[in-house]
């Protein structure tokens, strides 16, 4: 009856964030009597009641108290209103990423050492004008060097985060162990430590990108800046603590090289190994050519959709895991006819405003995209061609593609347009299904990339630029 009383006796409440909730209640004197704060995310599972200050002004209670300096903690190092202000896999990712920073700074710290030695530093015998003109040509290159990888591989870094910030760290290990060998090769120690160098910018430059591109996905409140500072914020103390281990460590190695080389190598595992848990962690929930690939041919041989979790954990980390098919999106339409007829070809049969070109000897897929084509259209073409793909391949297929996959391999004597304009007939029932879901003999839905928690409204895959326009085409879709 007391707690029921008190229950009626709350006139407010308040909270912060996804944080318990406080109430308020009338004091006996009129004033506002408040209950003391709880914290879910340290063990505490609710508010809880605070004695009634009194006459003397006496404080809310000791666990208030006590989590007044952690909460000022947190918002050193977290953004603001963590965890609903980032995406649910921020803080596996970052507890990660701390760990492979710790590690990264400490073989930087044995790759400096080595470096400075082989520069003559403590030499009495080593030329200033040497070590400065030897520094200067390793910047020239890393700086030439950081132009060029922008200008190649800029564009596809977007596309696959993941593997690029994998592929940045380990080639910052190996840029750290060309460091730790220049002193042992003094004659080619100038040629070394340029390339050491090189790879250092370019890691720089993958690196960052992919950490903005990280950022994006983690921010869920408009919020890139405040996650972005709190995360340099993070880099920086951990940095802060591998400065003060390295500090104690290298007077222990600057006279055993072995011994050096035996704790990079210890550092280095430990580096690969957090750095792939921390990418292994991330649920990023738009479509890569990778993800779109798992995603579709768990559809077309279950009839279901791998929502993002799922998909993420399945995706391969390493180099040379890719569809069978090459697909390339936003050709020129130049490079894909040469006459009428065969513009004829490629548009006859569907409405879609893109065109399909499949080269089946090749496993190539070019496609020409509309200037109406929206994010849903490059999806629909960006499918089409891995199910094409997916004609040269074994395992199930609905029984639509079943056949066209046994006029194939069978290697009958069918034109490619003539496969491709089949394959739009066949998308155009079941694209909606893989999109938006469909109702089951069950009255179940059976949801599709929308509903199992994809964002359709964008997407990761790689297109380029090049639009087009046709006159012999019928109406077009918009999506």
């Amino acid at each position: 009856m007391a707690d029921g009383a008190s229950l009626e006796a709350r006139l407010c409440s308040e909270q912060y964030g996804s944080g318990a909730a406080r109430g308020c209640c009338a004091a006996v004197d009129g004033s506002l009597q408040w209950e003391a704060w709880g914290w879910r995310w340290w063990g505490f599972s609710g508010a809880f009641t605070a004695k009634p200050e009194g006459p003397d002004g006496g404080g809310e209670g000791a666990p208030a108290t006590a989590s007044a300096p952690l909460s000022r903690l947190l918002a050193l190092f977290l953004p603001q209103g963590f965890p609903d202000s980032v995406s649910p896999d921020y803080l596996p990712y970052q507890l990660w990423d701390s760990v492979q920073a710790f590690a990264s700074s400490l073989s930087g710290s044995l790759a400096t050492h080595a470096v400075l030695l082989g520069l003559g530093v403590g030499d009495a015998k080593a030329s200033v004008s040497a070590a400065t003109a030897t520094w200067l040509v390793k910047d020239s290159t890393g700086m030439l060097g950081r132009i060029i990888f922008a200008w190649w591989k800029g564009s596809k870094l977007d596309c696959n985060a993941k593997h690029w910030r994998l592929f940045a760290d380990i080639l910052n290990d190996v840029a750290m162990f060309l460091e730790i060998m220049a002193p042992v090769y003094p004659i080619c120690f100038t040629m070394i430590v340029c390339i050491s160098n090189l790879a250092k910018c370019i890691v720089s430059v993958a690196g960052g990108a992919t950490r903005a591109a990280l950022t994006m996905h983690q921010a869920r409140r408009n919020n890139m800046a405040d996650v972005s500072a709190k995360d340099s914020s993070q880099e920086t103390l951990v940095n802060l603590a591998g400065l003060l281990v390295s500090l104690l460590m290298l007077p222990l190695v600057s006279g055993c090289p072995s011994f050096s080389l035996g704790c990079f190598f210890l550092f280095t595992a430990l580096h690969i190994y957090a750095n792939y848990r921390a990418v292994r962690a991330l649920v990023i929930e738009t479509l890569n050519e990778g993800r779109l690939w798992l995603v579709l041919k768990h559809f077309l041989q279950r009839g279901e959709v791998l929502g993002p979790t799922s998909a993420n954990r399945m995706e391969p980390l390493w180099t040379g895991f890719w569809p069978s098919v090459s697909l390339s999106l936003g050709v020129p339409l130049h490079c894909l006819i040469s006459s009428v007829s065969e513009l004829q070809q490629l548009v006859e049969g569907h409405q879609e405003p893109y065109l399909l070109r499949w080269n089946q000897s090749q496993n190539q897929v070019q496609v020409v995209l509309s200037q109406m084509a929206g994010p849903e259209t490059v999806l629909r073409a960006a499918t089409h061609g891995l199910v094409l793909g997916a004609l040269r391949r074994d395992g199930p297929l609905p029984r639509e593609l079943e056949e066209l996959r046994n006029q194939v391999q069978a290697g009958l004597a069918k034109e490619s347009w003539v496969i491709v304009r089949e394959t739009h007939h066949v998308l155009d029932k079941l694209f909606p299904k893989f999109l938006k879901g469909s109702w089951q003999h069950s009255h179940d839905l059976s949801p599709g990339l929308q509903d199992a928690g994809w964002k359709t409204e964008k997407h990761q895959l790689e297109v380029d630029e090049w639009r087009a326009t046709w006159l012999l085409s019928p109406e077009k879709k918009f999506l």
